[in-house]
């Protein structure tokens, strides 16, 4: 018999320990998120923390993209996207701000712009290219002979 109630005890005090570890993840709010791709045919969802960062969600959004196998490929480099809410006319989300800041729970996943850098043989090629409406007037002036 005494074997038994130690085993009880150490059970229930297993059991107490696992209850009061519930009780602080249900004080953490969880919820379900909306991310649309642009580019991609439909949006993605999962479940963040309130407390989950920016950067966090961009990365398990771009994870669960190349999961699913979807196209086009994005990549997994976070700092080449923006997340920005969907229904609000406001600028990027900051990666360092908490998601639940933001009471928001859609969102729409861009890719950075990327400019090219003007390097010697780029800035030779723009000057050298015809342009404008002197290009035009030459191209509408130039006889061209059709064979049958």
């Amino acid at each position: 018999m005494m074997k038994r109630n130690s085993l009880n005890e150490r059970i229930m005090g297993q059991m107490n320990k696992k209850k009061s570890g519930e009780n602080k993840n249900l004080k953490k709010s969880r919820f379900l998120i909306t991310v649309n791709v642009l580019g991609s045919a439909g949006p993605i969802r999962f479940v963040v923390n309130e407390d989950d960062l920016v950067a966090a969600v961009i990365d398990t959004a771009l994870k669960s993209y190349a999961r699913e196998g979807r196209l086009p490929v994005l990549g997994s480099d976070t700092n080449n996207f923006l997340l920005y809410p969907a229904n609000a006319g406001s600028d990027a989300l900051s990666p360092w701000e908490k998601i639940g800041s933001q009471g928001g729970r859609n969102f729409v996943l861009c890719k950075k712009a990327v400019h090219p850098q003007m390097t010697e043989g780029r800035s030779e090629m723009i000057a050298h290219k015809n342009s404008g409406w002197k290009a035009w007037l030459n191209k509408s002036f130039s006889f061209k002979i059709l064979s049958h």
